[in-house]
């Protein structure tokens, strides 16, 4: 059950992997596939099948909520994504008097595009989708419909 589950979640995102494939580089950098794969970032995550609901923990370093969009495409398909650019920290602040300083070094930079698919189960109520953000995760809970009742059997007494 857990392996079926797990594959429903990752279809959408093998699908992309053989549409936009990506392969690493020496400096950790992922290219190839094109300009989609290149301008695209993998989002890390974790997630949870409880009794009631379903929880995904995503790593969103350096954007707030207001950067993040959390939606559901096709009926069953949840989409996280953040086109947001990681805003560079004021020079000023008692570093130096503020001019003439520069950056001599940018390696805290974040994709300027970031997305990451799930594919729900059926029993995933897709109305009752809660999301936050905090320290650098965001935790998206998605509600489980109720199991249908079980059909009652009876004994017919044969006359």
């Amino acid at each position: 059950m857990a392996s079926l589950m797990d594959h429903l979640f990752t279809i959408p995102e093998t699908m992309e992997r053989f549409i936009f494939p990506t392969t690493p580089t020496h400096s950790g950098n992922h290219s190839g596939g094109g300009a989609a794969a290149e301008a695209s970032a993998h989002i890390h995550a974790d997630v949870l099948d409880c009794p009631k609901e379903y929880v995904f923990y995503l790593d969103v370093p350096g954007l707030s909520k207001s950067d993040i969009q959390v939606t559901v495409e096709d009926e069953n398909t949840l989409v996280i994504k953040s086109t947001a650019k990681r805003k560079r920290e004021e020079v000023d602040g008692g570093v130096g008097d503020g001019e003439g300083c520069k950056y001599i070094r940018l390696e805290r930079r974040s994709p300027q595009k970031l997305m990451r698919r799930f594919r729900l189960p059926e029993n995933a109520n897709v109305s009752a989708i809660s999301a936050k953000c905090e320290n650098g995760v965001l935790r998206v809970v998605v509600e489980k419909h109720p199991p249908p009742p079980k059909p009652k059997s009876f004994q017919v007494a044969i006359s």
